[in-house]
């Protein structure tokens, strides 16, 4: 049975309804090294024109980044973040009615992506990469993604310990709920996020995967990230660009324990898998209703 809850997640002026049908998250990623598309849409053009045929394709949101957050990844100066990410944001917001998110760890980006319509802040630090983060978050009213990581992209896979992986990654976001909240960032407006494969282990990985239920307690919308990351190249054997079929069976599985929504780059076939899976799921739930 699919483990999911029915919750409201509030995006600038966008309501989301979540629990009935499952959010597919396209990744755009305007940089020159992120692990699996980097140099792929540096031009503004070709960044533009894939995040249209994602949202042609089923993608509910297109998640705009500018820095690569693969493990030894360096960082990006504001500046030339600013430069990749804004046009394309900007140009898509004009062209499409899916819902932008900025994938960004530093406030002025994502003040500057709001202005051009984004309407989602994807912080993989979870408000605490940047100290003006949390108050533009707030005041932009836009809808909020906290994710766990250990450490930094440079540093998070070197050599990742924990006593219980789940439960400390829901203590963690859990407390940052709690301090975005404090912030003035409205609680509707947050989602959460575990962070596969950010400071972690193949093992915990897998746990994070399959005790995905727990996170429901944080009572926020779960979003879950696991589309061609490296673990499932250990499993699989499979070279990055070979990984779309195990990358589509992680996220039914976790949409199964809970995932209302999920972040991918191969758009049509999670589409596809999860339209199946959605109307299985309901077909179920009605059946057992009428037991």
């Amino acid at each position: 049975m699919k483990r999911i809850s029915k919750l409201h997640w509030t995006c600038g002026d966008t309501t989301v309804e979540l629990g009935v049908r499952t959010q597919v998250m396209g990744i755009l990623n305007v940089t020159p090294d992120s692990f699996s598309d980097g140099g792929h849409f540096l031009d503004l053009e070709r960044a533009v024109a894939h995040g249209l045929r994602m949202s042609e394709e089923g993608a509910d949101i297109l998640d705009v980044g500018g820095e690569s957050t693969r493990p030894g990844a360096a960082a990006v100066s504001e500046e030339e973040e600013l430069r990749r990410v804004i046009p394309v944001v900007r140009e898509l917001a004009r062209r499409t009615d899916r819902l932008i998110s900025i994938d960004t760890c530093k406030a002025a980006v994502a003040e500057r992506a709001v202005e051009a319509g984004a309407r989602i802040i994807n912080d993989v630090t979870a408000l605490t990469g940047d100290s003006r983060m949390a108050s533009v978050a707030a005041a932009s009213r836009a809808g909020v993604v906290l994710m766990h990581m250990r450490g930094t992209p440079r540093t998070m896979q070197d050599d990742p310990r924990y006593d219980d992986v789940v439960a400390e990654v829901v203590e963690y976001l859990q407390a940052r709920v709690n301090a975005a909240v404090e912030a003035g960032v409205r609680f509707e407006a947050l989602a959460v996020d575990p962070g596969i494969g950010f400071g972690k282990t193949v093992e915990h990985n897998l746990d994070l995967l399959a005790q995905l239920e727990r996170f429901a307690a944080l009572e926020r919308p779960i979003l879950v990230g696991l589309s061609r990351k490296s673990f499932i190249g250990r499993i699989t054997g499979r070279e990055v660009h070979d990984r779309t079929i195990a990358s589509v069976a992680g996220a039914v599985y976790a949409v199964q324990r809970g995932a209302h929504l999920v972040r991918v780059h191969d758009v049509k076939e999670t589409c596809e898998a999860l339209r199946l899976v959605d109307i299985l799921c309901s077909r179920e739930a009605e059946n057992e209703g009428v037991s």
